[in-house]
């Protein structure tokens, strides 16, 4: 099968091509520059030039492909809703070029629905309206009334020893004031899952495609926010503090709007459906491992 790549220089779509080309895929893959079209052309990716700002390039890109798997996302979130709209937008184009096949279009997703007393499922709906302007599962699942056949592959916090997801914004916090802070009693829990695991997720997703499917990339449940924050304040070497509700978006920024949420996501459904058996390290296990002196933190 050849698979456009959207977002293949990226942390999680870089990821995904070695598992893509050892399943025997050849890899068209999404790339702005030259210095990208080099990197990718080195893994044995044929670069295709575009962006998420030009729909006739992804619907292009869709049109030479046989399945589609959607990881760019402009993780700006200064202009979260305009980067939520390009998305959408980006999605629409590469799924205009799939309706009326049965060539597969996975996107991804957050793990958006959130149900107080019990960990989010494959099964629950993602709201019609959230506090996340990200529609990006929406968009995919309204498009298989047009023929196209859609899947979504939602994410927790990725990770590896150099990224953490949302968490990379709470490191930069932490470096900024000088202590490293969780909400209330940091009792709120964040799923997870190692990038390696995330990468063969997407695979499994295409090779056993079924429309409509929503999979949970979760490795670990929840990790507790608490836990993160000493984690980082042992690396940095920075006190640890509790913020209160109230002072979370003046501390946190964006990420304040999440950080005092308890939002653990099962993967069981996942599992079952696809055999996706995640092996990677957990997120403590990455954050005690990673360079604080030398790395940014994101």
């Amino acid at each position: 099968m050849r698979v456009f790549l959207t977002g293949a220089t990226g942390f999680i779509g870089s990821a995904i091509i070695p598992e893509l080309i050892g399943a025997g895929h050849a890899v068209l893959g999404l790339t702005r520059s030259d210095e990208g079209a080099k990197a990718l052309a080195a893994l044995g990716v044929e670069p295709h030039r575009g962006s998420l700002e030009d729909p006739d390039s992804l619907r292009a890109g869709a049109a030479r492909a046989d399945g589609v798997i959607h990881c760019a996302y402009d993780h700006n979130f200064t202009t979260f809703v305009e980067n939520s709209e390009k998305d959408a937008r980006a999605i629409e184009a590469m799924g205009a070029a799939l309706a009326g096949s049965d060539r597969p279009l996975i996107v991804s997703a957050g793990i958006t629905p959130f149900t107080p007393g019990r960990p989010t499922t494959e099964d629950d709906d993602a709201p019609e309206q959230s506090m996340v302007p990200r529609v990006s599962e929406q968009v995919a699942m309204a498009l298989r009334a047009k023929g196209v056949s859609a899947a979504v592959v939602r994410l927790p916090q990725v990770h590896d020893t150099t990224k953490h997801g949302l968490v990379s914004l709470m490191i930069a916090t932490a470096r900024e004031k000088g202590v490293s802070g969780y909400v209330g009693d940091g009792t709120g829990r964040w799923p997870a899952a190692h990038v390696s695991d995330v990468a063969r997720l997407y695979r499994l997703a295409l090779d056993k495609h079924v429309a409509g499917a929503r999979y949970h990339a979760v490795g670990e449940e929840g990790v507790p926010l608490k836990d993160i924050a000493e984690t980082i304040g042992r690396g940095l070497k920075i006190p640890v503090v509790s913020i209160a509700q109230e002072d979370a978006l003046a501390h946190f920024g964006f990420v304040g709007q999440l950080a005092g949420r308890d939002a653990p996501a099962s993967s069981s459904l996942t599992r079952q459906r696809l055999g996706w058996r995640p092996a990677g390290p957990g997120m403590i296990a990455d954050l005690q491992q990673m360079d604080y002196a030398s790395a940014a933190g994101g």
